[in-house]
C-alpha cells in the first residue's frame, strides 16, 4: 500500500511518523513537486494543481481537515484537476468539533455579559457597571447547526439552520433558501459554521445583517468568502451590528494594512478555532483507508456538486 502525503506545514515529519506507527504495512513518501509516480492513497492539505498530476492506481483522497472548499476551487477553476472516479474524503471531528464549541461558546458569552464593552472601559479607565443582555430576547442563530446543542444548554434561545431539513430537541430550526429569512430575522447573535461553496459565499452581507436585531453580533468561523467585508464595515458603522468576532479572513494571513486591525468592535483571531489534531486525524485516516482495503464503505465522502 503506497501513501502519498502532501503539506505545506513544517511538521510532515512528525505526520508520516505517527502514520507509519498507525499503518506499519504503508509505504510513506512526502510529495515533491515533480512526483507523478504511483500511489493508492494521496493525503492533502491546500494542494496546488501540480499534485494531481495523472498518477497510476488512487484509491482516495483524503482531506487534512473538514473544509474542502481549497480543493473544490482548483476544481472549478480547472475543470479536471480533481481525478475522475476517485473519492475526495473530508475529516468528520477528529477533535474540532469541541473546540468549535468552546471558542463559539466563549465569544456568545462574551456579547451576554458586554464583557467586550469592559475591555473597552478598561482601556479608557472607566468604571461604570453595565446591565447584562436578558439571556431570554438574546437569541442566537446558528448558520450550520453543529454547536446548536451546546449554547441551547446555557439556557439560550437558538435557531439552527442547514441546508436540508433537522430535528433538534430543544431548538427551533429552519432549512433551504425558503426559511432563512425567518431563521435570520430578529436574531441577537449571529453564527456562521456553514461549509464554503458558491451557493453559500457572500451570505453574511448588507441583506442579512439588515434582518438581525439592532445592535446584533456576528460571529463568523467558518471561511472568509462567506463574509461582505465592506457590508460589515457599514452595518458597524451604522450601529446595526454592534459588534464582530472574526477568525477568517478572505486573506490569510490578514494583510496588516487591512481595516479590521484597527476596528474597536472586531475581535480577530488566526484561523484558530478549530484547529486539526494530528493524532486523532491519523487515526481516523487510519481507520477508513483499512476499511477500503478490506471493502468496506467509508463515511465522510464529499458530494462534489453540493461542496461538502
Amino acid at each position: 500500500m503506497k501513501i502519498l502525503f502532501q503539506s505545506a506545514s513544517d511538521d510532515i515529519d512528525a505526520w508520516l511518523a505517527e502514520l507509519s506507527r498507525a499503518l506499519p504495512d504503508a509505504e510513506l513518501r512526502a510529495w515533491r513537486d515533480g512526483d507523478g509516480a504511483s500511489a493508492d492513497y494521496a493525503l492533502v492539505w491546500r494542494a496546488p494543481p501540480a499534485f494531481f498530476a495523472p498518477r497510476d492506481g488512487l484509491r482516495a483522497i483524503f482531506n487534512l481537515g473538514a473544509g474542502v472548499d481549497a480543493l473544490l476551487a482548483l476544481e472549478r477553476a480547472q475543470p479536471g484537476t480533481l481525478p475522475r472516479g476517485v473519492p475526495l474524503v473530508r475529516l468528520e471531528d477528529s477533535g474540532m468539533a469541541q473546540q468549535m464549541v468552546d471558542y463559539v461558546t466563549h465569544a456568545v458569552l462574551r456579547y451576554l455579559r458586554r464583557f467586550d464593552e469592559y475591555d473597552a472601559q478598561q482601556r479608557e479607565r472607566r468604571w461604570q457597571m453595565l446591565a447584562p443582555h436578558s439571556r431570554a430576547t438574546f437569541t442566537v442563530g446558528v448558520l450550520g447547526a453543529q454547536v446548536a446543542r451546546a449554547l441551547a444548554a446555557l439556557g439560550l434561545p437558538v435557531r439552527g439552520y442547514s441546508r436540508g431539513a433537522k430535528q433538534l430537541d430543544g431548538i427551533a430550526t429552519y432549512a433551504g433558501a425558503d426559511g432563512f429569512d425567518a431563521f435570520v430575522d430578529g436574531a441577537k447573535v449571529l453564527v456562521n459554521l456553514l461549509p464554503s461553496t458558491p451557493d453559500t459565499d457572500s451570505i453574511l452581507n448588507a441583506r442579512t445583517f439588515a434582518r438581525l436585531a439592532p445592535g446584533a453580533y456576528v460571529i463568523n468561523v467558518a471561511r472568509g468568502a462567506h463574509l461582505v467585508e465592506a457590508d460589515l464595515l457599514d452595518a458597524l458603522a451604522s450601529g446595526r451590528v454592534a459588534a464582530a468576532t472574526l477568525d477568517v479572513f478572505h486573506h490569510e494571513p490578514l494583510p496588516a494594512d487591512h481595516p479590521f486591525w484597527r476596528h474597536p468592535r472586531i475581535a480577530i483571531t488566526p484561523h484558530s478555532s478549530a484547529e486539526t489534531l494530528r493524532t486523532d486525524a491519523i487515526e481516523q485516516i487510519a481507520g477508513k483507508i483499512r476499511a477500503l482495503e478490506r471493502g468496506a464503505p467509508i463515511s465522510g465522502i464529499v458530494d462534489l456538486a453540493r461542496g461538502y
